[in-house]
């Protein structure tokens, strides 16, 4: 295991490289998703391609075993302003490998993949593997994760790698973002006609600012939301604008369903005049068991369980997931990314640790 440790890292940092260097925004990731098919059929493994998601199945597929999916992303935000080096030149530097995507989630993505070569050809296993590597994640986008999983066969739980210290996320915060709007009248300033919705919105806004819900959650804590755009349809500075218009960002714990975290802020709003409508309620919080096997097995090496305040392709599957990974979630998306060389060498042995107490039991 040792000399595999060492031949999947060099493998693996290569890889992830390359990736570096072929740009991939959510939507354009035809050319890391070329990479990952051809580099998959170099190392003797058939890989499937659907729109630019990449996957693959162990060579010795059984369809009455259960099937443990291995996902990560191959694609990335786009760099920000405060970059001093190339986001795309795969430099390695003081044990640091920096690069636009080189932390979230390309350490993940490449580790996982070796992983997976790692037991690719055994006939031993107690579950089958499916290694896939997704677009769109950064957008939470139809054409990542949620349009490869019906292409697959049946999956029983995985593990979604993302930079988490390869410490357990068992639990992950949904997202929900509200659309708020606050009705007035329109008037002249100068004559203090009208309603001015801006005021109008304050009450409103005290309540998304104050509105502590009651059910709190042992791994992920408190319902969270928070005003982060506030504008109106007015833009002329006489004119006292006929509405404001508010977006809520609502992190949401295991406790409540979106359908709840709407019905109760509407009862605290208490105006029939303010529409509250979700953008989206595809994000939900999720939550694997601790006595599932891959939670257990991740603890026997020595990894802690914890709720994740982000979101992640965790919230687009139907079955269990254990997010883990290497790196560390606050570098994801700053500048001069970065992920540790030694982050990738130690997250490949730790998967392996915890994946060798699930598929080679007796």
């Amino acid at each position: 295991m040792e000399a595999n440790k060492h031949t999947y890292a060099a493998a693996a940092i290569a890889l992830l490289q390359k990736l570096i260097a072929a740009p991939s925004f959510s939507k354009e990731e035809d050319a890391t998703a070329f990479i990952l098919f051809d580099y998959l059929g170099q190392n003797g493994v058939m890989p499937n391609r659907h729109l630019n998601n990449v996957w693959a199945a162990n060579k010795n597929f059984d369809p009455l075993k259960p099937t443990i999916l291995l996902n990560s992303h191959h694609d990335t935000v786009k760099p920000n302003a405060g970059y001093t080096l190339d986001p795309y030149n795969p430099i390695i530097q003081d044990g640091k490998l920096y690069g636009l995507g080189s932390n979230d989630a390309g350490a993940s993505l490449v580790s996982l993949l070796h992983v997976f070569l790692h037991y690719y050809n055994a006939s031993n296993l107690s579950y089958n593997l499916i290694y896939a590597g997704t677009a769109e994640e950064e957008i939470s986008g139809k054409y990542g994760i949620e349009s490869l999983v019906p292409q697959l066969p049946m999956i029983d739980c995985a593990i979604i790698g993302e930079p988490t210290r390869m410490q357990l996320a068992v639990a992950e915060r949904g997202l929900m973002v509200l659309d708020v709007v606050v009705p007035g009248v329109a008037g002249h300033a100068a004559r203090g006609e009208g309603q001015n919705a801006i005021y109008q919105a304050l009450p409103v806004i005290d309540v998304f600012k104050n509105y502590v819900f009651s059910k709190s959650s042992e791994l992920l804590g408190p319902v969270q939301q928070t005003v982060t755009v506030i504008e109106t349809s007015n833009k002329a500075h006489n004119i006292v604008p006929p509405d404001c218009k508010l977006v809520i960002d609502v992190r949401v714990n295991e406790c409540y369903t979106f359908e709840q975290i709407v019905e109760e802020l509407n009862a605290q709003i208490n105006n029939a005049a303010v529409t509250v409508t979700p953008r989206s309620t595809r994000l939900k919080s999720s939550a694997i068991a601790l006595d599932h096997p891959l939670v257990k097995a991740g603890m026997a090496i020595g990894s802690k369980p914890y709720g994740s305040p982000t979101t992640s392709d965790k919230a687009l599957v139907s079955f269990p997931a254990l997010k883990m990974g290497p790196g560390d979630s606050a570098r994801s998306h700053s500048a001069d990314e970065f992920v540790f060389v030694e982050e990738i060498e130690n997250g490949i042995q730790k998967y392996i640790e915890l994946l060798d107490q699930v598929l080679l039991k007796k």
